[in-house]
């Protein structure tokens, strides 16, 4: 029954942890919300009206997710066809078994049910997209207002790429026909970050209209977006290294910082995207559709990166294996790196006269996509069905810099910096800087005046680089399938056979400038004084670095840079240059049959692959072009199985199965040779694909009038596991002009062993509105909602023994042991307000293959609390706010010594972890309007 809620005035406060900041509401009329009887289910069901965007989106998805053959999640837009957040990454990261890798603070990779981020694929309607990266599929740089909808497929089907593993993510773009006439929504937004008081700038618009064509219609859309945020970093980095000459009792748990440094970041990064859509209904049997869309995202970084070396006269130090006292001795004989007999430990003591490394850096990274499709549908008599898709899409990645400029320590040891460092603070990198006292008979050293504005020390110009580095990915798609409806042994059947055909070509050109001399430097205009280079801004971050410190001049170093380019010419970075295509021939075959109990999704797709690779490679200084070819043929089937049992609740059991690639760069057939350091590097065109195979078994239940409730289980057997070795290269296919290279030390991809990852996830969505008058509640509490979230998962992969290093178990690197999300939300009288938030567990980023490596490397936990608030003053305009980042926790990247096997095979005792990476960003709050015609 309808029913009208008026209030002559209501404010409301929406306040963020501690006060941080609130936004007033003062609505001055309620809109009408009716709900009308379901005669079907003798109930109230909820009508949407674009006042509970976060009701109806669910609402949308929900139906989506029911109606699926398949295990899916989904995001949908709401009744006026917004979706709540700014990129796809955010949009989808509240939704069971995802979760989200950051960079800079800002979600960019995702990861379903914890597996690997790459073995999740990224599609517009349905097409492949290569990212400009490769196979990692970046999701910040896609605007959420290019979206309808953004299905999560968990269970690979026929129809999807067999490079899909985990899961895909489907980005549906918006029709014309999802209005009903002339439509526009718009978006303005403006906010700042806490760290660095920087600004946040935001817009979106779509405009689309649909008309008559004889007896069809046409549709067009267009739509375009802009985000800009400022930012400032905090950052401590720190390498750490097990030492040869430390050879006293208890070496083998000891692992030192042979550099520790200091990125400190002042960032401007864009995203921005344009989108049209035309859409022809000549009549109710056939579409034609032509789609393209170009997104852009932007980084201008200014990097000033003060790099301490500690461990340059490492030598100083002398092997001895006897034991000694650790009193502390403040006047070594050596630089103090790594010696315990003067006091020292890895996580605090003072190192004499070390080197500063610092470098200047301004990059302008650029990538983006631009796709575009044809494509069409067309239903015929008994059932026969033919659709047909042609795509372009090309991807760059220019990883460009600007300028880089390198500034070094003297060699005469008075003139550096003598370092006092304090790692016992996992979240704090200590450091004190002093002047450098040298007293001779015999030489040794003490630290003398404390010194706080490091550029006090002379530090000389080195090296100014200007490169210019753009990948470039070329992409073809043709697709064709060919449907039948029928019926079959009693159920409605649709059977597939389809088509596919994509190549996809991957170039890199990559060139710099490299200036080194004196006469060079007065050429460019640069002062070799690092003084009259910087600005008199003070450090704009927050952590305690322990000294001061000038920015480098940003409008400096583009003078330089555009002198350069005029002055001097590039040179080829030859190792890094290559051309790699892939050509995938793939068809399918599958079937569909629903029964009043549910349905069954069966098939297999085949495909075979094509690899052609073609790079220079340098043995003993001598370049030369290298090609290299590879083919297999991979079979992937499925099957899936939906009961009902009953209108409410489903049990879904699917089988799956998939293999991921190489990426481009990994396949490349080139290599590097070193004949100083005795090394090889390079790509690896003959490695496998790491192939899995998969079982989910899934409850769902469709709580009426709206709710949901989800309980499964998944388990994934991976063999061929993909990893990144450092080995004894064990070829003489190198050797020339005598030289043995067999012994060389080796590094690229390869495969490892097998393993396994299994897990399971709950999920549920519930608002109180359909229960509060049955509880006796107020009406208001109606507005109240929750979503939960949780996976768990384990991964062991058997990772081959190599040298003296000895086979063992490790976890699937990328993988999370713990998903999870809760959100709380309120939607009442015109007001839409959730909290959200995010965690996922510890996971491994790197694998040790050295004894000399400080063992195997994780990504802390990592957790983000956001608030979002919206009030609609009419169905055409509502004002929001947003503060996300709330909790401003660090990024930590650490290594677990620990965990590194001897050469005995024996676990080191110390289980200490040792902070490799930290870095904070800041909270950031925003507000605006949104304007729906």
């Amino acid at each position: 029954m309808a029913s009208r809620l008026k209030l002559s005035r209501v404010v409301f406060k929406a306040a963020t942890l501690g006060g941080a900041a609130g936004l007033a509401f003062i609505p001055s009329l309620a809109f009408a919300q009716s709900a009308p009887i379901d005669e079907a289910n003798d109930s109230e069901a909820i009508v949407v009206t674009g006042t509970r965007p976060i009701a109806e989106s669910e609402a949308t998805a929900l139906e989506v997710q029911k109606n699926s053959d398949s295990i899916v999640t989904v995001v949908a837009s709401d009744s006026v066809g917004r979706l709540p957040d700014q990129n796809v990454a955010q949009a989808t990261g509240r939704l069971p078994g995802i979760a989200v890798e950051r960079d800079q603070g800002q979600a960019r990779y995702i990861s379903l049910r914890g597996a690997p981020n790459y073995w999740t694929t990224l599609s517009f309607d349905g097409i492949n997209i290569v990212s400009p990266e490769g196979r990692d599929a970046r999701f910040d740089s896609i605007p959420s207002a290019i979206a309808s909808q953004i299905i999560v497929s968990k269970a690979v089907t026929p129809e999807m790429p067999g490079e899909t593993v985990s899961g895909n993510v489907n980005i549906i773009t918006r029709s014309a026909f999802d209005y009903n006439g002339l439509h526009f929504a718009g978006k303005a937004g403006f906010g700042l970050a806490e760290l660095g008081d920087r600004k946040q700038y935001e817009g979106s618009a779509v405009l689309s209209d649909r008309f008559n064509a004889g007896d069809g219609e046409i549709g067009v859309i267009v739509s375009g977006s802009y985000y800009q945020r400022g930012m400032i970093t905090d950052n401590f980095e720190t390498d750490y290294e097990r030492v040869s000459q430390d050879q006293r009792p208890g070496n083998l748990t000891r692992f030192w910082a042979h550099e520790t440094e200091n990125k400190l970041y002042r960032l401007t990064r864009k995203n921005w995207s344009l989108s049209g859509r035309f859409d022809w209904k000549p009549d109710s049997d056939n579409t034609v559709s032509l789609r393209s869309i170009y997104t852009i995202f932007t980084d201008d970084e200014a990097r000033d990166n003060y790099r301490f070396d500690l461990d340059d006269r490492q030598s100083d130090l002398v092997a001895n294996t006897t034991d000694c006292p650790t009193a502390v001795n403040n006047s070594p004989t050596t630089t103090g790196y790594s010696d315990i007999c003067i006091g020292n430990t890895p996580s605090k003591g003072v190192v004499y006269g070390i080197d500063i490394r610092q470098r200047s850096t301004l990059r302008a990274f650029r990538q983006s996509i631009f796709t575009n499709s044809i494509s069409g549908g067309h239903a015929f008599a008994d059932g026969w069905q033919f659709s047909w898709i042609g795509n372009y899409t090309e991807s760059k990645d220019d990883r460009s810099v600007v300028g880089e400029a390198s500034w070094d320590s003297p060699s005469t040891r008075s003139l550096r910096p003598t370092v006092a460092y304090d790692f016992t603070n996992p979240n704090r990198g200590d450091l004190q800087l002093f002047q450098t006292v040298q007293l001779s008979t015999p030489t040794r050293y003490q630290a003398g005046a404390r010194v706080t504005n490091i550029d006090s020390f002379a530090k000389s110009l080195s090296q100014l680089t200007v490169l210019d580095a753009v990948d470039t990915t070329q992409a073809y798609t043709a697709k064709a399938v060919l449907a039948r409806e029928t019926m079959f042994l009693g159920g409605d059947a649709t059977f597939k056979a389809g088509f596919q055909f994509d190549q996809r070509t991957k170039t890199v050109d990559e060139s710099q400038i490299l200036l080194n001399t004196a006469a060079q430097f007065a050429t460019v205009g640069i002062s070799p004084d690092y003084n009259q280079f910087s600005v008199a801004t003070p450090f704009e971050g927050a952590i305690p670095l322990g000294y001061d410190f000038g920015y480098f001049d940003t409008d400096k170093m583009r003078a330089v840079s555009k002198i350069a380019r005029e002055n001097f010419t590039f040179a080829p970075n030859t190792g890094n240059i290559y051309d790699v295509r892939e050509q995938v021939y793939a068809g399918f075959l599958m079937a569909s049959v629903k029964y009043d109990w549910g349905s069954l999704l069966g098939g297999a797709r085949v495909e075979h692959v094509k690899n052609r690779g073609i790079a220079v490679a340098t043995v003993a200084g001598v370049s030369g072009p290298v090609k290299a070819t590879e083919s297999q043929t991979l079979a992937f089937p499925s099957l899936h199985l939906n009961y009902n049992l009953d209108d409410s609740k489903k049990l879904r059991v699917s089988f799956n199965s998939g293999a991921a690639r190489a990426d481009y760069d990994q396949l490349r057939p080139n290599v590097t040779v070193n004949d100083s350091n005795q090394s090889v590097s390079g790509g690896n065109p003959a490695v496998k694909p790491e192939r899995a195979y998969g079982v989910d078994a899934y409850f769902e239940w469709y709580v009426e009038p709206q709710g949901y409730l989800m309980a499964g289980v998944f388990y994934k057997e991976v063999k061929d596991v993909l990893y990144r070795q450092t080995r004894t290269f064990g070829s003489n296919a190198l050797d020339s002009n005598g030289t043995d290279r067999s012994g060389y030390t080796f590094s690229g991809i390869t495969n490892g062993g097998s393993g396994r990852v299994f897990g399971a996830e709950v999920a549920a969505q519930l608002q109180l509105e359909p229960w509060t008058q049955d509880l006796g509640l107020p009406d208001w509490m109606g507005g109240f909602g929750i979503t939960a979230n949780l996976t768990v998962n384990d991964s062991r992969v058997a990772k081959p023994a190599l040298g003296t290093v000895p086979a063992r178990d490790v976890r699937l690197p990328g993988t999370s042991d713990v998903v999870y999300n809760l959100g709380a939300y309120y939607e009442k009288y015109n007001l839409s307000m959730r909290l959200q938030y995010q965690r996922r567990s510890t996971w491994l980023d790197g694998i040790a293959d050295d004894l000399a490596d400080a063992g195997d490397t994780y990504w802390a936990a990592d957790d983000e609390l956001d608030f979002s608030a919206r009030y609609a003053f009419s169905d055409a305009f509502e004002i929001f706010f947003d503060a996300t980042n709330l909790l401003d926790n660090p990024g930590r990247r650490y290594s677990e010594p620990g965990n590194l096997l001897t050469a005995t095979g024996i676990p080191t005792a110390s289980s200490t972890t040792q902070t490799i990476e930290w870095e904070r960003f800041g909270r950031r709050y925003a507000a605006g309007i949104r304007v729906n015609f």
